[in-house]
């Protein structure tokens, strides 16, 4: 691939813009905002001067309900050789693609698992796909070099190809992405009129469970509105197991020593139920997820303490898998959690109190 064409210049574009800039590949970018992709330009992603002729590869990113009329108006100006987009969604747009009577064969859509709660180009960066989940919804009609094209960008890109049908996808999406972010926003919901003294309380649990409830509401409005039935099909399952849990509740408050039994029941059946579900998601670089011990360590809140902690434990010889960070109330001091193999964890601790650093147990 030596040319592109980026057709919309938000977090996606702009990233994916920046990864095949940055591999030598000649960019041009366009958007319905022209300040856009001009800020695009300004970043490194290639230029917002039209191509003279067309491009090996049109690259659409923009919104679900705009993929369709903008592939159209694209192929019907024959601005590249092989087109793809890389909304949330596959099916609907393909159908669209269909009923507006385009030719299918020069088009492959895509979708890259990743993103940020901040949208926009300025949020962008080259290496947001590196070793994602891209997905690809060839069907029949898809041209092998079309195919070849979308591959070679997810290769630029530095992602992990996952070829899909396009609404086994979607309904994918809908499970492990969609409903998360509204399940999240709902948690979230409830803090917005909350007592000031119970927000106070606030821990790593519901910094958590609401991180992504901080992402753009008019965003996840068009991705919503491009999958509505895959996502109330799971919504409904996670209502059925709410309205359970609520009634179990209720009988644990009850009197009636055997209502006691069985709502304590109900909720432990949901809870190891999670448990089954949460072992199931990937761990690091996909593979099984993997149990690690946790080292918490007390840290101040001044420049420099979080590259000292993880130099001192690279000092005792132990890899981090992963890390969280629990700031304190009202103070300006944290509890950082290192996560390390189990085996490890006994000497990280010892090293690092050594070393002058508390550790809580």
């Amino acid at each position: 691939m030596r040319t592109a064409l980026v057709i919309g210049t938000g977090l996606i574009g702009t990233s994916a813009a920046l990864a095949l800039a940055g591999r030598g590949v000649t960019v041009h970018l366009t958007d319905h905002d022209p300040a856009q992709a001009r800020t695009a330009a300004a970043l490194g992603a290639g230029t917002d001067e039209a191509p003279e002729g067309p491009v090996d590869l049109a690259v659409v990113a923009v919104p679900p309900a705009h993929v369709a009329t903008t592939l159209a108006d694209a192929m019907r100006r024959g601005t590249a050789r092989a087109y793809i987009d890389v909304a949330s969604v596959k099916g609907g747009p393909r159908r669209e693609l269909e009923a507006l009577g385009c030719d299918l064969a020069p088009y492959i859509g895509t979708h890259p698992m990743s993103g940020k709660e901040r949208s926009g180009p300025l949020a962008a960066t080259a290496d947001l796909f590196e070793g994602r989940p891209w997905v690809l919804t060839p069907t029949r009609d898809t041209d092998t070099e079309v195919l070849n094209l979308a591959l070679e960008l997810v290769a630029l890109c530095r992602a992990v190809p996952v070829v899909m049908d396009a609404d086994a996808h979607d309904r994918a999406v809908a499970l492990v992405s969609h409903t998360p972010q509204l399940v999240s926003s709902m948690v979230a919901a409830r803090l917005a009129d909350a007592d000031e003294t119970a927000v106070r309380l606030c821990g790593q649990g519901i910094r958590d469970v609401t991180r992504i409830a901080a992402s753009d509401p008019r965003m996840w409005v068009e991705i919503l509105s491009a999958n509505p039935g895959p996502v109330a099909d799971v919504l409904t399952g996670v209502a059925a197991d709410l309205e359970e849990t609520v009634q179990a509740l209720r009988a644990l408050q009850s009197a009636d020593d055997d209502k006691r039994r069985g709502g304590a029941d109900g909720i432990e059946d949901v809870l190891r139920r999670g448990n089954t579900g949460r072992e199931r998601v990937p761990g690091k670089h996909g593979a099984a997820p993997a149990v690690y011990e946790v080292v918490a360590v007390l840290i101040s809140d001044r420049p420099g303490e979080l590259a000292r902690i993880f130099a001192d434990a690279g000092r005792a010889g132990v890899n981090v898998e992963d890390v969280r960070i629990e700031h304190a109330t009202g103070q300006q001091a944290g509890l950082v959690q290192l996560m390390v193999e189990p085996a490890a964890a006994p000497g990280l601790a010892a090293s690092l109190r050594e070393r002058g650093w508390s550790i809580r147990q």
